[in-house]
Formats: C-alpha cells, structure tokens, sequence
C-alpha cells in the first residue's frame, strides 16, 4: 500500500517508480550484451575466418574430437584424413586448425 500512496503523492514533474523500472531494465540489457553476446558474436565471427582460412593439408580438429588432415574441400564439407580413414565433414565442425602444412604456408 505504501507505493500506492507514494504515487498519489508525487509531484507531477517527476517520474516516480516507473522510470526506475526502466533504468533497471536498460542497465540489464547492458550487461547481458556485454557479458554474452558481444563475447559470443567475436567469437563466431573468428570461427568463421578460420573456416574461410581452411585449405588443403591443414591439421584439424573436429567438434567431435576428431584428429586429421584436410584432403579435399567443397562449399560446405569437408574431406579429413584421419588415421586410414576418411571422413567427410560438415565445415562448420571443424572446431581448430592445428597447424599448417609447409605446403599450405607458402600458398
């Protein structure tokens, strides 16, 4: 009851509880931007350059845990030669490129 009275009595000019529900509101929208997405968005675009970045010969880990060497790229997979295997890879699954191959460096 005691807000109810605090409203009657305001003086017109000011805001009251209402602006200060919009700044609580304001100010946690800025801290989940700043805490979450702004990290996650970085984070995303550097993904991105390094898929872009993937060439032929480069060691690589996939979001499986997966160990191999790239063999042969198209648009969105990936063909990765692990051990005496070879799999075929969505390219948004390589989680890291490990290190380059002498060959990959120089092109």
């Amino acid at each position: 009851m005691h807000a109810s009275y605090a409203l009657l009595f305001t003086p017109s000019g000011q805001q009251g509880p209402a602006g200060w529900l919009v700044f609580q509101l304001v100010a946690v929208f800025a801290i989940i931007y700043f805490l979450i997405l702004r990290p996650q968005k970085k984070q995303r675009e550097r993904h991105d350059q390094l898929l872009a970045s993937l060439q032929k010969g480069d060691k690589v880990v996939t979001s499986g845990g997966i160990l191999g060497e790239v063999v042969h790229l198209k648009d969105d997979e990936v063909t990765v030669k692990s051990g005496e295997a070879r799999l075929v890879v969505v390219r948004s699954n390589i989680a890291n490129i490990l290190n380059r191959s002498a060959e990959a460096k120089s092109q």
